[in-house]
């Protein structure tokens, strides 16, 4: 009998699919040079980081005494942090938050992960849109909770309200939901977000008790064509907002977002105490202490997201001059191709022995039969890949 958990070595044997296809890209890369390979498979932020944020990491060395500043704080987080967040939110979007709305946690990630202890007993419900990030499945296995998955919606992947409502039942505890999504880089609109929560309260009538919409936002600032981004708490009470800098800052590796709720939700006030102990059961204790007080200073710095949306149009051109059907993206920084082929797993594989192009199956996001592009990426690289992007096209017969 092992000693690792049934759980445990279920997630050793399916893996990492991400995962896996880039350290196969950094091996490709020691054989036939990093030029030579043509890697779109992980969503890794390749802008600079804003020099704002590094000047703010040096005052704050230089403002606080070293066990002040690395020391332990309130469970949810310095409370001049939160207040400065929901400051900006209220600035940016209209909203009335304070910072007891806010616990700053070690990245979106870790933000959901609280939202579910908070709310999961097991046997309740999860639903998401497919395709969908593949660690939310894992993350509310944690809790014993059960995934629910609304069925895909191609071409435009934009969410189908009857197949939301189908999948609610009244063990459904919350749906998340991603936007810009990852991986297909849509973006729901005003009209979107506001069916979703005409779908949420006629289901709470129907089921008699709250069902909470968690907000996976990563990408909120990632948003192209003019499009603006709709906040969510302002069309449905319960919702919880699970943030991260790490995109907008390019500093995933630091670990820093926050788990928002707002004073309408159902239980709100008991939610936000459970917050202390919940980031505690989970084991993070607190959010890193040097990046809540530089983050604090810099709340408007952004990356500069327009080498996102040049290497978008690019990649976009060559698909669409290759042949391939490609979900519109105007957020993230992914694009969702369909595969020539029902089996994408044999179209990634083709791709990379033939032309070392890495790319990630649909079927790791639930919805097999497309591929996911990363173009975070040098624009450099995406202009060498095109003609090999051309070729596969040309071999699956499509231009």
């Amino acid at each position: 009998m092992s000693v690792i958990s049934k759980e445990t070595q279920r997630l050793l044997a399916t893996g990492s699919t991400l995962r896996d296809m880039f350290e196969e890209g950094k091996r490709l890369a020691k054989q036939y040079g990093r030029e030579n390979i043509y890697d779109f498979s992980l969503g890794n932020p390749n802008t600079p980081v804003p020099e704002e944020l590094n000047d703010a990491i040096r005052q704050v060395l230089d403002e606080y005494d070293s066990l002040t500043l690395h020391g332990y704080m309130s469970n949810p987080g310095f409370e001049d942090t939160r207040q400065a967040i929901a400051d900006n939110l209220n600035e940016r979007f209209g909203t009335n938050f304070a910072g007891k709305n806010i616990c700053m946690t070690v990245g979106a990630a870790n933000a959901i992960v609280i939202a579910l202890k908070i709310l999961l007993d097991p046997g309740d419900e999860v639903a998401v849109f497919a395709p969908f990030f593949l660690e939310y499945r894992n993350y509310i296995s944690n809790f014993c909770g059960v995934t629910t998955v609304v069925p895909p919606n191609p071409p435009t992947f934009m969410p189908d309200m009857d197949a939301l409502r189908n999948t609610i039942t009244e063990k459904t505890k919350a749906i998340i939901i991603n936007t810009p999504n990852n991986p297909t880089g849509v973006v729901y609109d005003e009209q979107t977000i506001r069916n979703i929560a005409a779908v949420l309260e006629e289901c709470q009538e129907k089921y008699g008790h709250p069902i909470f919409l968690i907000s996976d936002e990563p990408y909120r600032e990632l948003i192209y064509d003019g499009l603006e981004y709709p906040f969510l708490t302002k069309y449905y009470a319960n919702t919880m907002i699970c943030y991260s800098f790490s995109k907008c800052l390019s500093i995933p590796g630091e670990r820093i977002g926050y788990l928002l709720v707002p004073d309408e939700a159902a239980e709100s006030q008991d939610i936000l105490a459970s917050t202390a102990n919940a980031i505690r059961a989970v084991g993070c204790v607190n959010a890193p202490s040097l990046q809540q007080k530089a983050i604090m200073k810099v709340l408007n710095a952004r990356s500069d997201t327009h080498i996102y949306d040049r290497n978008r149009q690019l990649l976009v051109s060559i698909l669409h001059e290759a042949g391939f059907e490609v979900a519109n993206p105007q957020g993230a920084f992914y694009v969702f191709v369909k595969t020539p082929v029902p089996d994408d797993k044999e179209f990634v594989s083709y791709a990379k022995d033939n032309y070392r192009i890495i790319i990630s199956s649909g079927a790791a996001f639930d919805c097999p039969g497309y591929i996911r592009m990363a173009y975070c990426v040098e624009y450099a690289m995406i202009e060498k890949a095109k003609d090999s992007i051309i070729k596969l096209g040309k071999d699956y017969g499509l231009n």
